[in-house]
């Protein structure tokens, strides 16, 4: 069995998030479906698995997903990428293809996931980036969320954090690198960890934004990371403005 790994670029907005889920559109369940025709595997087979680097949630796009399958098919990772694109939807395109060794598994061999989220911060909102980003009317201290998300870095207990109802054991997570940035109308956040929490990344934005009135966000955005308890964060913002974009092994 040859080991294949894909990077994937998708636009969430039609798709229930990435894992298969029945009777909903996914971006799983399209890719197998197409490489289950690719390989000529019957639509009732389910021993041709794609496994993700992580779930997206509803709405959530990705710059660069990887996932990986296994299959006997011969066909050359250019001729693989060629045969998705052409039979997958123009909201899901495959920009690689490698063949990596048998060990490889996009999910536990990634050594962290880099998520950026975009705010548009203008005073009117837009007809093109409805889908792409948050809008956001009112004023952004960018100097202030700075302060209160340097707090993130490091190994932190991060339930505050987490969506109600997840079922992850262990809630700790280690943020190498929590940074925003303004280009024109559009404010940034990027954030790299060893792994995230459901709803972790959507949580941190909100809270941020509601910590920017406050005198002292950095020590504020630290009593919330000590409450382990999501009723003392804030509100998430919504899925449509998050991006994967960075996967690393």
């Amino acid at each position: 069995m040859r080991n294949i790994k894909l990077t994937i670029e998708y636009d969430g907005t039609n798709y229930h998030g990435w894992q298969i889920q029945p009777d909903v559109p996914t971006i799983q369940e399209k890719i197998e479906s197409a490489l289950k025709k690719i390989t000529k595997q019957p639509a009732e087979d389910t021993s041709l698995r794609l496994t993700g680097s992580g779930r997206t949630d509803a709405g959530v796009h990705a710059l660069a997903q990887t996932a990986n399958f296994q299959t006997e098919s011969q066909m050359t990772p250019i001729e693989f990428q060629k045969a998705l694109n052409s039979l997958l939807p123009k909201d899901i395109v495959i920009v690689d293809v490698e063949e990596v060794d048998e060990e490889f598994n996009a999910r536990f061999s990634a050594i962290s996931r880099t998520y950026r989220y975009t705010i548009l911060n203008r005073s009117f909102p837009s007809a093109f980036y409805r889908n792409y980003a948050y809008f956001y009317p009112k004023e952004i201290d960018l100097k202030k969320l700075q302060e209160s998300c340097e707090v993130l870095l490091g190994t932190h207990d991060f339930s505050s954090f987490q969506k109600s109802g997840s079922d992850r054991v262990n809630p700790e997570c280690r943020v190498y690198e929590s940074n925003w940035l303004r280009g024109g109308d559009f404010i940034h956040f990027h954030i790299e960890a060893n792994s995230f929490l459901r709803g972790m990344v959507r949580a941190i934005v909100g809270t941020s934004l509601m910590l920017q009135d406050k005198e002292e966000p950095a020590e504020e955005m630290r009593k919330i990371i000590n409450a382990r308890n999501r009723s003392a964060a804030g509100f998430s913002v919504p899925a449509y403005g998050l991006y994967l974009i960075k996967v690393k092994y």
